[in-house]
């Protein structure tokens, strides 16, 4: 079986998103992944380095468009929502452009643009979330999800600045951070709204635990990228999002 080959756009000091997506795909039933990656330079989660992060994008895309990817995933959630609602559809679009250039044609796609499908899937409206980022940089995420249309009833802010120190953030923390929400009125718990903080371990306990669906950038980019290769968007143990039929959203 040929594998569906994954390209990663990825900040420099991620050591996450490169574990957790192969690590779900792996579950898939019918098909087979590699995945490829290409580094941006970025340390301090900031809105400064987050915009000189994202001017490294081209030469990243084009060497994935090297490697004849099949789907490419730019897997920085803040870095895209810091800079204005709808930078996701923007992005996509330009990266689109750039590969078209080639003549290449994969599939692309975003980690925020993932996350609000992933939510607009579940038939979610009133959401909740944990994010790991300094409190306006988790201001500027939490404005981006209520500018598409969603209902941010309760959030959290972990205050960790440095990007390695995300990658290492205590699931204990996590769901810490998620037990202090008021979750009476969300119809999801977004329990990673970013690539880097570790989340596979939390999705299915938080589920049973809050009682409603509960979903990550991890879990969100999983499901948008097999969607996007017109594979099933079935993996276990991922949650609700990725569990198997969706309601209608009517």
């Amino acid at each position: 079986m040929t594998p569906h080959r994954i390209g990663l756009v990825v900040p420099s000091s991620n050591v996450t998103v490169e574990t957790e997506i192969p690590a779900l795909l792996a579950r898939h039933p019918s098909a087979v992944f590699s995945f490829h990656s290409s580094r941006m330079r970025m340390h301090q989660v900031s809105p400064e380095e987050l915009r000189a992060m994202n001017a490294q994008r081209e030469r990243c895309v084009d060497e994935l468009a090297d490697a004849g990817v099949d789907a490419l995933l730019y897997a920085c959630l803040v870095a895209v929502m810091a800079q204005g609602a709808g930078e996701h559809e923007r992005t996509e679009k330009a990266v689109t452009e750039q590969l078209a250039a080639r003549d290449a044609h994969p599939a692309v796609l975003s980690s925020a643009g993932a996350l609000v499908e992933g939510l607009r899937a579940l038939g979610a409206r009133r959401i909740a979330l944990v994010t790991p980022y300094l409190r306006p940089l988790a201001e500027e995420v939490v404005a981006y999800l209520r500018a598409e249309g969603f209902d941010v009833v309760d959030w959290a802010a972990l205050e960790v600045g440095d990007n390695a120190e995300v990658g290492c953030i205590p699931g204990a923390r996590v769901l810490a951070a998620a037990r202090g929400l008021d979750l009476a009125q969300a119809d999801a718990l977004v329990i990673s709204a970013c690539v880097q903080m570790p989340s596979l371990d939390l999705v299915e306990p938080a589920e049973t635990e809050f009682g409603l669906p509960v979903l990550s950038a991890a879990t969100a980019g999983a499901y948008a990228l097999l969607r996007s290769l017109n594979l099933a968007p079935r993996l276990p143990g991922a949650g609700r999002l990725l569990a198997g039929p969706l309601p209608s959203r009517g």
